[in-house]
Order: C-alpha cells, then sequence, then structure tokens
C-alpha cells in the first residue's frame, strides 16, 4: 500500500499501557488518540466519511446483548477515536474448523458512499450502513435483533435481542455457506473489492480438519454480487475448487491492464486470475465471470523434486497457494505465494505477469525466488516494489526485472504488508515493532518503535494521520 501523504511522524511513540490495558496519551508522541479492540485484531483499519472501521473479536464486550465469543466490527470517530457502534456476528457451531476461536473478524470493510461492505466470520457478504443504527433502520433488511443471535441462516429460530444506536444497521446480506454450498477453512478471511456495479469477494472455500478432503469442490471460489441489492450475479467456473491446496483467503483486485477492466484473483490453487468485469451464460444458463487468462504461480521445483515425485504440502521446499493480494502497476500484475502461518517458514515467489504476452505462463515477465512464503501484498512506488514475508524480511526490488536492490530482516514474523508514504516504508511485526525505513534503491533504516502487542495489520494513512493497529489497541498519531 502506498499514500502521497507527506509530514507523517516517524519518531513516534505508543504511550505507558497500565495494567487494565489503558494507555496514557500524555506519555505518548504524536500520539492522537487511542481505541481499545477485542484480544485479536487481524484486518487492516478503513478510514472513510470521518469514520475508521476495524474488525476484532468480542474479548471487550461493548455491548450487553452481544456477549461471549463473537465477530465484531467496530466503527471510530476518525477526530476523537470515539466508540461508535459495532456489528457484532455470532459464531459458527463447527468451531475451529470453519470459524476458529476469539479470532474474530479479519476483514477489512470496503466503503462506499453511505454503505460498507464486509465479509463476516459466519461467510456472510453484508452491506451495512456507515452510520449504523444512528439514522434509523434503512434497508429492506429490518431482523438486526434476530441477527445477533442467529447470523443469516439462524434467524427462523433465533431469540430477538434489544437493538439500540450502537448496533449495526444491515442493509442485506448473503450467505456463501448457504447459497453456494461453500466449505470455508478455519475462517472466512477476505475482503470485497467493488467495480462498477458488483462486489467482487472470495468464498473463503477450503479443505476440512483432516486437510486432505475438499468438501465442495465444485462451489465457486469468487463471486460476484450486486452492490445495490446483494443478489448474486456472477460466479467462477475455472474449476479452482478441485485444485485447492488449502484455502482461498486472497481478497480480488480490480484494474484496467492495457484498457481491459480486469478482476484479479490470486487462488487456492497457486494460479493468479484475470476475469472479466461483465459475466457470460455457461451451457447450463448460469452467470459465470469471464476468464481471461491465467498463471500458474507456484514454480515447478516446489510442486515436484529432482525424481519427479510431488514434494509434499505444508513443507518447507514445497508449493504453495496465493493469501496475498495481486497488485497491477503500469498493466502489470504482481503477486507472491504464500501459506497459512501455521504452516511455518517456506521457500516463496514474487512473479510479474504482463496479460499483454499471453494467457497463461506465456505472460510471466520475471519471477523472483529469493523471498519466503509471504501473506504480504507488495507496494510499488516509483517503479520499487516493497514486499515483506512472513519470515521477517523486507525486500525492496526493482519493478521491470526482478532485481533485488536490498533486503532487511526484522527478525520477527511478518503478517502484514508494507506501507510506503513519504519516502519511507513502514511495516509492523509479530514482536510488535514497528520498522521504518527509507524508500529508495540504498538501505537505511530510519526507526523501530515499538508497541505492546503483536502487529498483525498493514499501517495505514489518511488524512495526515498514521494508524498502527495492535492485536488489541488502534493507535492515531499525527504531528
Amino acid at each position: 500500500m502506498s499514500s502521497s501523504a507527506t509530514g507523517i511522524p516517524d519518531d513516534i511513540n505508543p504511550g505507558t499501557m497500565n495494567d487494565k490495558e489503558e494507555i496514557d496519551l500524555a506519555t505518548g508522541k504524536h500520539l492522537k488518540w487511542v481505541a481499545k479492540l477485542g484480544s485479536h485484531a487481524y484486518g487492516t483499519p478503513t478510514i472513510e466519511g470521518g469514520r475508521v472501521f476495524v474488525g476484532t473479536n468480542n474479548e471487550v464486550p461493548r455491548n450487553p446483548n452481544a456477549t461471549g465469543d463473537r465477530g465484531i466490527l467496530m466503527a471510530f470517530d476518525e477526530a476523537t477515536g470515539k466508540y461508535l457502534w459495532q456489528l457484532a456476528v455470532p459464531k459458527l457451531g463447527a468451531g475451529k474448523v470453519s470459524d476458529w476461536e476469539y479470532l474474530g473478524i479479519c476483514s477489512s470493510a470496503q466503503i462506499e458512499g453511505k454503505y460498507a461492505y464486509v465479509v463476516t466470520n459466519r461467510g456472510e457478504i453484508l452491506c451495512l450502513d456507515v452510520y449504523g443504527m444512528e439514522d434509523g433502520n434503512d434497508g429492506p433488511f429490518q431482523d438486526e435483533a434476530k441477527y445477533i443471535t442467529g447470523g443469516l441462516d439462524g434467524m427462523a429460530n433465533a431469540k430477538p435481542v434489544e437493538i439500540g444506536p450502537g448496533d449495526a444497521d444491515i442493509i442485506w446480506g448473503f450467505d456463501m455457506r448457504g447459497e453456494l454450498g461453500v466449505f470455508p477453512h478455519n475462517v472466512t478471511s477476505s475482503s470485497v473489492v467493488i467495480a462498477g456495479d458488483k462486489v467482487f469477494a472470495s468464498t473463503s472455500n477450503g479443505v476440512d480438519w483432516s486437510h486432505l478432503n475438499l468438501p465442495a469442490p465444485q462451489a465457486p471460489c469468487i463471486i460476484a454480487l450486486n452492490k445495490e441489492t446483494g443478489a448474486l450475479v456472477g460466479e467462477e467456473a475455472s474449476g479452482i475448487g478441485k485444485n485447492i491446496m488449502h484455502c482461498n483467503w486472497s481478497s480480488p483486485g480490480y484494474a484496467e491492464l492495457s484498457g481491459v477492466k480486469t478482476v484479479l484473483f490470486g487462488a487456492g490453487d497457486s494460479f493468479t486470475y484475470g476475469f472479466g468485469l461483465e459475466t457470460t451464460k455457461d451451457a447450463e444458463g448460469f452467470d459465470v465471470l469471464k476468464e481471461l487468462w491465467k498463471v500458474d504461480c507456484c514454480p515447478k521445483e516446489y510442486r515436484f523434486d529432482d525424481k519427479g515425485e510431488p514434494i509434499k504440502y505444508a513443507t518447507y521446499p514445497g508449493p504453495s497457494e496465493i493469501i496475498a493480494s495481486p497488485v497491477a502497476y503500469n498493466n502489470k500484475v504482481y503477486v507472491a505465494i504464500g501459506q497459512d502461518p501455521e504452516h511455518g517458514e517456506g521457500v516463496g515467489c514474487l512473479t510479474c505477469i504482463d496479460p499483454s504476452k499471453g494467457k497463461g505462463q506465456d505472460a510471466i515477465v520475471w519471477q523472483f525466488k529469493g523471498i519466503g512464503r509471504t501473506i504480504s501484498t507488495p507496494s510499488i512506488v516509483d517503479g520499487l516494489i516493497y514486499i515483506s514475508d512472513y519470515s521477517g524480511k523486507v525486500f525492496c526490488i526493482d519493478a521491470e526485472t526482478g532485481k533485488e536492490y536490498w533486503f532487511h530482516d526484522t527478525l520477527s514474523h511478518i503478517w502484514g504488508s508494507t506501507m510506503v508514504v513519504d519516502g519511507k516504508v513502514l511495516i509492523g511485526n509479530e514482536d510488535g515493532e514497528l520498522i521504518i525505513l527509507a524508500a529508495g534503491k540504498e538501505k537505511k533504516e530510519i526507526s523501530t518503535v515499538e508497541f505492546p502487542a503483536p502487529i498483525f495489520s498493514t499501517p495505514i494513512v489518511a488524512n495526515g494521520t498514521l494508524y498502527i493497529m495492535t492485536e488489541t489497541h488502534l493507535y492515531a498519531f499525527q504531528k
């Protein structure tokens, strides 16, 4: 990610935390406000329209009618950090296999106008009113009181609870499990992208508890909904579900590549797909996404050893799918492979794709194999790629040639992505360190700022403010 903002402070201090996990603002530096979250937070904050939206869990309940383990989307006031409202999502009964305990909502909200689009831990896509219930219960969906206890698929038998201005206002909802038969693995974890009148989303379709079986190989792994109504208007028919390695957790993207409107998707079969914005009819009359091209981003030597034998998945030298999001730059697409962090470190690869050169492997411009497995999305500024891997290294790579200029080892696992702003590269790690490096072809360390909890999120800059989300708190810094 990148921002054109200037004057962003790099000499920040997150302040002192007491035994109640409260931050004394007076002990910080450039510290505007701090908001307490749950006990886990993995997504990235979204700032739009004077509000900040963050996914977390319910270990610090804000609503007495929504207690226990839940997925939570919180909304805060951008200027003050004041808590405004929350979406409380009940957990699935499947537990770790489809809705891992205490992970909360891992998706980031996508905002357009008055509406926020978010993927919940239950495998739902919801359209919310950014003002919550503050301006009344808008839209066709009127069962928020039952949703809090039952989710979309359990409202028929759900006991309603009292709803107030601190609750979410749902405009419409789409249940991917019920409507499509998908099987999310561990957690539904990706964010939507809006292109034209459609919302595109990964379904998180994956393997079962055994990691050997695919419960829903025929179910789509990326779909399109009408952004106004939530109606299904398209789904992939590329057969991704038959070749899933683990799950589909990558968030789709959108770009015009050499004038072609393209939805980009890094899939659970290790291929990056380019789909057309408009759908087409298949032989059975279903609306399907038109596949423009696909490229396998996992090198063959990661799939097979010297004797031609398959290399086992989830081993260090083995194959990986795509969890990071594809990024478009100068009519090319950049994407890196990786795995669930629970699988540990392993070999990785960053691929540069030029769809104008071909529809398959002939579209590959270069591959950089010096990187390890990663779930981090690359940032590209002034022809330079800044990307981190799970092992903790941050790389600077030439976007045209794939040449490595430098790397910096943070000595701790990295889950989030780089933010390039004001001539600096910012990245957080599992040790709770915010590492600040100079952008450019020459490596230069600027500073390391220590936070009291791990940073799994990507640093965000909006309206002159730097947002750092740790596992438990959201910090806003401003000069």
